[in-house]
């Protein structure tokens, strides 16, 4: 590939489902689009490849809805464990019923084709190794690629590097890891139950001492023939979580094997995630950190598709609302008025999983009889990041009262906070 240095409208770090989304976004608004990424397409990520009925409807905004879900359907969550389970379908919603599953090896090369395809520039193998300001502007970025170094001016810069996001530290990004944060490990096995129509979570997880773990463990069919099985456990400074995710991963594996008719857990991948939006400095004045990068997580269950896609087109709303805005505020402030109060609530309920007599307790009244035929549908639902400021029955009103009170309590939890420069 021939490469010199050039400008354009926007410029996005990192081909995730987040990056990927906002290139084709951009794409479409007119906006000439440059896309790059560490890695060659296909690559892998770490993730539990779950996609949400509200990732679906992202899916379906950018016209890949049906590619993706041709393959594989799931009807909601099955959640197991304290000698009970729950069967969770998709709520009828905003969001529609339809959920699948795909392997990020999959589901990151289709979007980064579709971007193609619609006339994003992408560069693979590309690290953005440099930055130049002009005065609080981010001016250039410098890129190594094909062996050469490019230094690319744009003028708005869409950062969705990920989880560890070493590009938006350059930019002043800090992860507060005060607060409570994920830690997880994935693996694929084939199984004769890869064609099962429902997520399962496994929410009483123990290791081989039969200490019960602040996390869960999952199994998502594919309909490949395999599924994605992992395990998360939910860390704080104070508390954190001492267990081996790939040592526990097998364990878990080995428990399910007879049920799922399991082969033996393969490319075994493990994660740090940061969560509920606990970053500072997400934004400056013409450019944004987007989902993972800037903690878009759901603290309940690691789950980040949807809000990564969700942040993707919300920025570039914002690229087309017209030139000269500064985000350095605004973004923070789009992102806490769309997810603050349900992240700090989220936290703040994770943060309690973290206490080791907590699960014990609450979990046998969750998942067996009456109280749990009634509160785990609604936790799924919770799970599935389903609950939307315009849905008013009882579950979506006492979610949005808890997390006023949370946030008013919790004034001073870091939440995208902002350093102007």
């Amino acid at each position: 590939m021939s490469v010199q240095n050039q400008h354009v409208d926007v410029l996005v770090i990192g081909a995730g489902p987040t990056g990927s989304t906002a290139a084709l976004h951009a794409a479409e608004s007119g906006f000439e689009t440059l896309l790059i990424d560490a890695a060659e397409f296909p690559r892998d990520k770490t993730c539990g490849d779950g996609l949400t009925p509200r990732a679906v409807n992202q899916l379906q905004k950018l016209g890949l809805a049906d590619e993706v879900t041709s393959s594989h359907r799931n009807r909601g969550l099955k959640l197991h464990g304290y000698g009970g389970s729950v069967t969770a379908p998709w709520p009828e919603g905003h969001y529609g019923t339809v959920g699948s599953a795909m392997p990020r090896t999959l589901f990151d090369a289709l979007l980064v084709a579709a971007a193609v395809q619609r006339g994003v520039q992408l560069w693979e193998g590309a690290t953005a190794t440099g930055v130049e300001f002009d005065g609080a502007r981010l001016d250039r970025v410098r890129i190594s690629v094909a062996g050469r170094e490019v230094e690319v001016t744009a003028k708005y810069v869409l950062v969705a590097d990920g989880v560890r996001s070493t590009f938006g530290k350059l930019l002043g990004r800090r992860w507060h890891r005060g607060e409570v944060y994920g830690i997880a490990a994935r693996s694929y096995c084939s199984s004769t139950r890869s064609d099962d129509e429902w997520m399962h979570s496994h929410v009483e997880l123990r290791d081989a001492d039969d200490v019960v773990q602040p996390g869960y463990g999952w199994i998502f069919p594919l309909g490949n023939g395999d599924v994605n099985l992992g395990l998360g456990a939910l860390s704080t400074e104070e508390r954190p979580a001492k267990i081996n995710t790939k040592k526990l991963l097998h364990f878990y594996a080995d428990q399910q094997r007879t049920d799922w008719g399991l082969g033996q857990p393969r490319e075994v991948a493990s994660a740090l995630l940061p969560m509920g939006g606990a970053v500072s400095n997400v934004a400056g004045r013409n450019w944004m950190l987007l989902g993972d990068a800037a903690a878009c997580v759901n603290a309940l269950n690691g789950e980040g598709i949807d809000y990564g896609m969700e942040t993707a087109e919300m920025a570039v709303n914002l690229l087309d609302a017209g030139s000269g805005r500064d985000f350095t505020l605004l973004w923070p402030e789009v992102l806490r008025a769309h997810y603050g109060e349900a992240f700090l609530l989220a936290r703040t309920a994770a943060r309690l999983l973290t206490y080791p007599a907590f699960l014990p307790l609450v979990g046998p009244l969750g998942l067996r009889g009456p109280v749990g035929a009634t509160l785990m549908p609604a936790a799924a639902r919770l799970m599935g990041n389903l609950i939307t400021d315009a849905d008013r029955d009882l579950m979506a009103r006492l979610w949005r009262t808890a997390g006023r009170v949370v946030s008013g309590v919790r004034k001073d939890s870091p939440l995208w906070d902002a350093t102007p420069v």
